[in-house]
């Protein structure tokens, strides 16, 4: 018989980290929903992305997508691909 608690314990780990974690890190980082913040390790990544790109940071590129991400946060469906991976990992930890 499966030990369920390994499982759920993962699961909100997962979770946790999906909707606790990601947000506050690229919080500290400076990708806000207000937009990259003035003097942060966001605002080099985006000065050094535009240099590369010839002044314009590309669509789909890192710093694009880290921005979108502490703009929106994660998808709902990136939050249930966390989470379970999270019970997976709580399964084969036991």
């Amino acid at each position: 018989m499966v030990g369920y608690i390994p499982i759920a314990i993962g699961a909100v780990a997962g979770l946790g980290v999906a909707t606790v974690a990601v947000p506050a890190v690229l919080g500290v980082a400076g990708f806000s929903s207000a937009g990259i913040a003035a003097g942060s390790v966001g605002a080099k990544m985006m000065s050094a992305a535009a240099v590369a790109n010839g002044g314009g940071v590309a669509a789909g590129s890192t710093v694009a997508v880290l921005q979108s991400i502490g703009a929106a946060g994660l998808s709902l469906a990136t939050k249930g691909v966390l989470t379970a991976a999270g019970g997976v990992m709580g399964f084969f930890s036991r």
